[in-house]
């Protein structure tokens, strides 16, 4: 029983044996390789950049005045419209100077009204001794005719003589009180503007003790509380930070792109923001500012402004400026949400595509001068040297067998999976894709296979950059 069972199972291995022997001859002399085909359609470039959302323009509501804070207006996450009131300072020492100040400039009025009055008085005065003046020069004009006429004595000359003198003085003496009472008037005037210098100087600092929103947008960050102390900021030293107010009406994303794709990035390139805290949702943009300075990994600091001489990977910043974000997006969208910016650095419709993995470097026989395959070593003649050169493997039927032929193209835009191919192949072509070990090893003219064993695609992101 057990010779019967030995024999059959001797005769199952010698059947398994010839079998497996007989499709390793089928398969001797062949490769076998994963193919496809070219075709038309519409290839994208993408380059992508991560970042975060950040508002166009923000501000951060800095203290403008010295002392404790009474009161917070607004909390974070609040919208504010322009002129609203923020937040106060203490203001009894700015309030009492400018109360002080109304009251000196009060007291300026007063005295040039008074000072106006002096005026005027001396000028009636000046009329009135003018007018004195001009009945005594009627006299002394008389008299004089009288005396050379030796009609009146020379006593009642002098007196008339002397009455005249007196006048001219006082009129002299009206005028200079005049004009000491216009210069005090004047100088009352002056003393009045820079009263009102004043007054503005210690309303300006009244005023800073009062926060106020330059624009409409949303506190986007707060970091004091009511009761406390707050600085201005002097020469090197920061002063304090109250709160900061973002105008979320014009939102980009600002992102980082890599050394080797920012030469493909230009202005106005549309691009495609995802927001990770927003998953499923595609924010439409277009790129509105590409750095010129690189920015270390590492650190984020611009190359030129460390002495280090590292080689390590550098990024440029990009921003792009989301298109048409209102309502329910608007509130959404915060700053300082992780994003990804994919951008579109180029498009053409109905273009020749081919699988990326099927572009490959073949480096063709070395051949001697009559154009015969050789090596260097069997070679007694001068030697053609061989270059790689870009290309791919087409499957071609020559009699009964099929086999890849390494043919040379030229290459346009790279797509997320697929690549233009400008020269050298045709739509419908048929093209070895894979695998990578069976390219990297393939000849030109080999006979081949197609591999018609399903393929298991690994979920990996498509994304190219």
């Amino acid at each position: 029983m057990k010779k019967n069972i030995l024999i059959a199972v001797v005769v199952v291995l010698v059947a398994g044996g010839l079998i497996g022997l007989t499709v390793v001859r089928a398969q001797s002399g062949y490769t076998k390789v994963i193919a496809g085909q070219v075709v038309r359609q519409n290839l994208s470039s993408t380059v992508s950049g991560t970042g975060q959302i950040k508002p166009k323009t923000y501000v951060n509501i800095g203290a403008t005045a010295f002392g404790r804070i009474t009161h917070l207006y607004v909390k974070e996450g609040d919208r504010v419209k322009a002129g609203e009131v923020l937040a106060t300072v203490e203001s009894v020492q700015p309030q009492a100077n400018v109360d002080a100040q109304k009251a000196a400039i009060d007291a300026a009025k007063t005295d040039i009204t008074s000072y106006i009055a002096a005026e005027n008085t001396a000028k009636a005065n000046l009329e009135k001794s003018q007018a004195d003046l001009e009945q005594k020069k009627l006299d002394y004009d008389r008299y004089t005719a009288l005396y050379n006429d030796k009609l009146v004595s020379k006593q009642d000359f002098d007196a008339k003589k002397s009455a005249y003198d007196v006048d001219v003085a006082t009129v002299n003496q009206n005028i200079a009180a005049l004009a000491q009472a216009k210069a005090q008037t004047d100088s009352a005037r002056g003393h009045l503007g820079t009263q009102i210098a004043t007054l503005r100087s210690n309303e300006d600092s009244l005023n800073k003790t009062v926060s106020i929103a330059p624009f409409d947008g949303i506190v986007t960050n707060e970091p004091v509380r009511e009761g406390e102390t707050v600085v201005v900021g002097i020469q090197n030293a920061q002063g304090s930070t109250m709160m900061t107010l973002a105008d979320m009406s014009v939102i980009t994303a600002e992102v980082k792109v890599d050394e080797t794709d920012i030469v493909n990035v230009a202005l106005g390139q549309p691009a495609d923001v995802s927001v990770d805290a927003l998953p499923g949702k595609i924010f439409k943009g277009h790129v509105t500012e590409v750095g010129d300075q690189a920015l270390l990994r590492s650190t984020g600091v611009a190359t030129s402004q460390t002495t280090s001489g590292t080689e390590e990977a550098k990024d440029f910043k990009v921003v792009v400026t989301l298109d048409q974000v209102s309502g329910q997006n608007n509130d959404e969208l915060r700053p300082g949400l992780s994003s990804t910016a994919k951008i579109t650095t180029a498009h053409k419709d109905n273009v020749l595509t081919i699988p990326i993995q099927a572009l490959t470097l073949y480096t063709p026989p070395t051949v001697d001068s009559k154009g015969h395959v050789t090596t260097v070593a069997a070679s007694s003649g001068p030697v053609v040297p061989a270059k790689p050169q870009q290309g791919v493997f087409v499957l071609r039927k020559t009699g009964s067998k099929l086999k890849a032929v390494f043919v040379p193209v030229t290459t346009g835009i790279t797509g997320a999976t697929d690549i233009e191919v400008t020269s050298g192949l045709n739509a419908g072509d048929q093209i070895v894709t894979g695998t990578y070990r069976v390219l990297r090893g393939l000849k030109s003219d080999t006979p081949v296979k197609i591999d018609t064993t399903p393929v298991v695609v690994k979920d990996t992101d498509s994304s190219s950059s």
